[in-house]
């Protein structure tokens, strides 16, 4: 009875710790790609006002 209590509980972290880590990585990846529309955007901008 012990030890599927145990078995239960690892799997539980197991899958929130996946979770968590899924979550983390496309929290990244979101961040890292509006940094580089936001750094495009002001580039875009700077050289639009040095042509002119």
């Amino acid at each position: 009875m012990k030890e599927e209590k145990n078995g239960t509980l690892g799997i539980i972290i197991a899958i929130v710790t996946f979770a968590a880590a899924v979550s983390a990585a496309v929290t990244a990846f979101l961040v890292v790609n509006e940094k580089k529309k936001r750094d495009e955007e002001e580039l875009e901008r700077y050289l639009d006002c040095s042509i002119q």
